[in-house]
């Protein structure tokens, strides 16, 4: 999957539509299998920027999975390193600290298992069932956070 610049699969124009529509559910209080909107600031803008994320949980910690890779959200993240989770009026302040790709293949595994019938499509082949030599190398293109609710 890894190529010389950072792997990032763009929505097409109905994925981008069906994001709004989730994002705008979870403001709204309505949340599928445990989305939210997550709001971080932009490190250009200045302007807090918000998108539908699916926060998971591992070993009692919980994560953030960039399934489509290198996003802006995810280079918003890295300046920003915090943001907050929202669902309905709860609103969620975090902080962020993102994994190094040798932490990752427990995160990623689970993660496959419980979004994969919604992100299976960005991992190009690689599913909860992959080896984990195979999850291991995907790893590089799908950014994690670990999380830490300050609120």
């Amino acid at each position: 999957m890894s190529s010389s610049s950072p792997y990032y699969l763009k929505g097409s124009p109905l994925n981008v539509r069906l994001n709004s529509v989730i994002g705008w559910l979870a403001r709204h209080g309505i949340s599928f299998a445990g989305t939210a909107e997550m709001s971080v600031k932009g490190r250009k803008s200045g302007k807090m920027q918000r998108i539908p994320v699916n926060p998971h949980t591992y070993d009692g910690m919980q994560y953030l999975v960039s399934a489509r890779g290198h996003s802006q959200w995810v280079r918003n993240m890295r300046v920003a390193n915090g943001g907050e989770l929202r669902v309905g009026r709860k609103v969620r302040a975090f902080t962020a600290v993102e994994l190094p790709d040798a932490e990752k293949l427990p995160i990623l595994r689970t993660y496959l298992e419980k979004w994969g019938w919604e992100v299976n499509q960005y991992f190009a082949g690689v599913t909860a069932n992959s080896s984990d030599e195979e999850i291991v190398a995907c790893a590089v293109d799908h950014p994690v956070f670990r999380i830490t609710v300050t609120n």
